[in-house]
């Protein structure tokens, strides 16, 4: 784990309990050497590095004196564009000799910084993806996805989501039996694909309480089970076709169509997780035309089917 002063404590934490409960896991069942020989690396050896919340951590190592490694990641932080230029200078050196490089959250603009990133699809806290985009115009930026792996490079979303991408490198590595049960161990209710959103309908919804469509994004929650059409939602916020659409896509960062799928899709992952119903059932009652439909439309979301999901993903799975 390469860090830095400013960095999100929770971007080196939250990754590295997930590699330090496996390797707890792998002791207990008889493994006599760790699955993962954890360091944190920074500018130093034994240099004290102040996290953003003013904690302050003693690295291992120092960047230079690394050989061998096998997974680097990369925290973020409030000040991740503005990391040394040494860190950003040795990952572009040291990168090919790395199997596998992360970011965690803002972390992808060190990557960035470094030429890593350049012609890749990636992905990072969703406050910073238009900034991301702009930064380097040359990123495909991924705007609805946990984390995201492109060849050898992985870059995940906001905080927590570097959990979630480190228990998909922990399943990469040691098959999914493994990555569930470290996913017990701390608690974590499901592990979800990286393609999941990063942030619900529900709290989209909260972020703009308030605002001009805050009505109609309540009406349309309310309402996602049935047809819906642009003229409708219009008419409920008393505008004109044109002139919702071009408000809404302002006020939400997507259209009107994407909105409502989302809450479709939202509705039916809970209905997968919680519920033993037919998938036609699942999309009847979530507004999709058909099962088909619903099959299609989640296939192309979450890059698994609605079947594939629930078999992994399904509450009653731990027990």
């Amino acid at each position: 784990m390469a860090v830095h002063d400013g960095a999100e404590i929770l971007d080196i934490t939250g990754p590295l309990s997930v590699f330090s409960a496996a390797n707890s896991l792998h002791a207990q069942s008889g493994g006599a050497e760790p699955l993962y020989r954890i360091q944190v690396a920074g500018e130093s050896s034994d240099a004290v590095v102040r996290t953003a919340s003013g904690i302050r951590l003693l690295t291992d190592t120092a960047l230079g004196q690394l050989s061998g490694i096998d997974t680097l990641l990369v925290a973020g932080g409030p000040v991740a564009k503005q990391a040394p230029q040494a860190l950003v200078d040795w990952l572009r050196e040291s990168a090919p000799l790395v199997r596998r490089v992360c970011s965690i959250c803002t972390g992808a603009f060190i990557l960035a910084r470094a030429g890593l990133l350049e012609g890749r699809q990636a992905t990072t806290h969703w406050l910073m993806l238009e900034e991301l985009r702009a930064f380097s115009p040359n990123i495909d930026v991924q705007t609805d996805a946990l984390h995201v792996k492109d060849g050898s490079v992985y870059t995940s979303a906001g905080v927590t989501a570097g959990i979630d991408l480190a228990l998909a490198l922990l399943e990469e590595d040691f098959g999914r039996d493994l990555a569930l049960n470290v996913a017990r161990v701390l608690v974590l209710y499901l592990k979800r694909p990286g393609g999941q959103s990063q942030f619900s309908t529900t709290l989209l919804a909260q972020i703009h309480e308030g605002g001009t469509l805050a009505s109609t994004i309540q009406w349309l929650r309310d309402n996602h089970q049935r047809p819906l059409c642009n003229e409708d939602i219009a008419k409920h916020a008393a505008m004109s076709p044109r002139n919702f659409a071009r408000v809404f896509k302002r006020e939400t960062g997507v259209t009107p169509a994407h909105f409502i799928e989302n809450i479709r899709l939202e509705a039916a992952v809970k209905l997968l997780e919680e519920t033993t119903q037919v998938l036609e059932t699942i999309a009847r009652e979530c507004g999709f035309q058909s099962g088909e439909h619903f099959r299609l439309t989640f296939s192309r979301r979450f890059g698994i089917t609605p079947g594939q999901y629930r078999n992994r993903f399904r509450s009653d799975a731990w027990r």
